[in-house]
């Protein structure tokens, strides 16, 4: 171990092992080393015997719930976007060759109390029960404003700089009900609260187009794939991929002990007596707990049931976003499901989480407006977890830490947080452009 290596990675969660596996693409050295003897960190995937240990402790999972290796319970479930970044990132670095892909069935919106599915075109508009007849043809106006909307086309702007138009502005242009600003700002463009009203539209519209695109992508009903066996094949795809490139993986590393020099750089990582020299760190925020501070807490639910979330179609998998306004909540809830169609239980379980920022110090209470909509639930686990952010100044330090997990169902921000932490360790911009055919041969059975 007493080697020197160009970034030390810790923790093997999926925001580290994308890193890793970047980073080892771009010809960088890379040792990851993780304490636990499993992958995954925070975002690992386990089977039911796992996942009662977790929550439960010595008690054993009922008999009827199905054979325990046959469960994959994600415990940061997040679907991915057909077009979006973490595709994008797998088909880069080529990724998608250890992978499978499904798409998921359906996309909802919690909406005056009903379950709907999100309409993302003009075309779906139209059809959409969230909507009465006149506001269903202000919508189709705006949705075709943002199909059509194109930066390099200024005809298309139709006089606006959406660089300097806050979304507000562009929305009340098209006189848009409040009920529907909330699920397109929310369902469609996947805001988590309303502050993106007053920033400029241009993100706002990007994120709208992401969704339709996504969605036409594989004619499915909804704009998101999801990997079969679950989330936990996606950190060891990246250790593969690190491994090709030379990168060096050590599971069940105790203490991982940061080392600094007098002026407070990153210098390498002890564990058992042993130090590797690195000039840089990655790592996730429990292995340098004092350089982050705490910003919340997510509450979760994991149920295990034996039938889809009602009103969504008989979708196999699902997501319903309830939006904030709808609750009286200051950021959204989440549902997402999914089942044995994407091999993560067995023929005939659904696992079904519903998730949210915490606003209380009680999941049972806080999460019920999301569990109820799940209809009868056969076992049903709580947690809480915190949520951190690094303090730290990593030009001082060299230490690139990641921000945790937040309650989203879906991949945007925790890869946005991949690609910011890219440039700040490389000092280079992520190439994404890509054939996004690449990923679709692999998305259809």
């Amino acid at each position: 171990m007493d080697e020197e290596y160009d970034v030390i990675v810790l923790g093997t969660g999926l925001k580290e092992c994308i890193l890793s596996g970047l980073l080892s693409v771009d010809g960088l050295k890379v040792l990851h080393m993780d304490r636990n003897d499993y992958y995954g960190g925070e975002s690992t995937s386990l089977n039911l015997v796992q996942l009662w240990k977790h929550f439960r402790g010595d008690e054993k999972p009922p008999e009827k719930l199905g054979a325990s290796r046959e469960y994959n319970v994600d415990m940061m479930p997040k679907f991915m976007m057909a077009n979006g970044s973490l595709v994008r990132i797998l088909i880069h670095t080529d990724v998608t060759k250890y992978l499978n892909f499904k798409a998921v069935d359906g996309s909802y919106v919690y909406n005056k109390k009903k379950v709907h599915k999100v309409p993302a075109t003009d075309v779906e508009a139209l059809k959409s029960p969230l909507m009465g007849l006149f506001e269903k043809r202000r919508a189709r106006k705006f949705f075709i404003y943002v199909q059509d909307y194109d930066d390099n086309d200024p005809k298309s702007h139709e006089g606006l700089d959406l660089n300097k138009v806050t979304a507000r502005e562009l929305i009340s242009k098209y006189g848009l009900e409040d009920d529907t600003i909330d699920f397109i700002g929310h369902a469609l463009a996947l805001h988590s609260n309303d502050s993106y009203l007053d920033q400029p539209a241009l993100g706002f519209i990007k994120r709208m187009k992401l969704y339709a695109e996504s969605l036409a992508r594989f004619q499915g009903g909804s704009p998101y794939i999801y990997p079969l066996y679950g989330l936990g094949e996606l950190p060891q795809a990246f250790a593969r991929l690190s491994a090709v490139y030379g990168g060096t993986y050590m599971l069940h590393k105790p203490e991982c002990k940061v080392e600094f020099d007098a002026d407070g750089k990153a210098t390498g990582v002890t564990s058992e007596g042993e130090t590797a020299k690195c000039k840089k760190v990655v790592c996730d925020p429990s292995y340098l707990p004092d350089k982050v501070k705490k910003v919340g807490k997510v509450a979760r639910a994991i149920c295990i049931m034996s039938h889809p979330i009602p009103d969504t179609n008989n979708s196999h998998s699902a997501q319903v976003i309830l939006p904030q306004k709808q609750l009286g909540r200051k950021s959204d809830m989440y549902l997402f499901c999914c089942s044995y169609a994407h091999n993560v239980a067995p023929k005939g379980k659904y696992i079904a989480f519903v998730s949210a920022e915490a606003e209380t110090d009680n999941p049972e209470v806080e999460l019920k407006p999301g569990v109820d909509l799940l209809g009868p639930v056969e076992e049903i686990l709580y947690d809480t977890y915190d949520r951190y952010v690094p303090t730290n100044d990593h030009a001082a330090d060299s230490c690139f830490i990641s921000a945790s997990y937040d309650p989203t169902t879906h991949f945007e921000t925790t890869v946005n947080d991949v690609i910011e932490m890219y440039t700040k360790i490389t000092g280079k911009v992520l190439d994404l452009s890509v054939d996004l055919s690449a990923a679709s041969a692999a998305s259809e059975e």
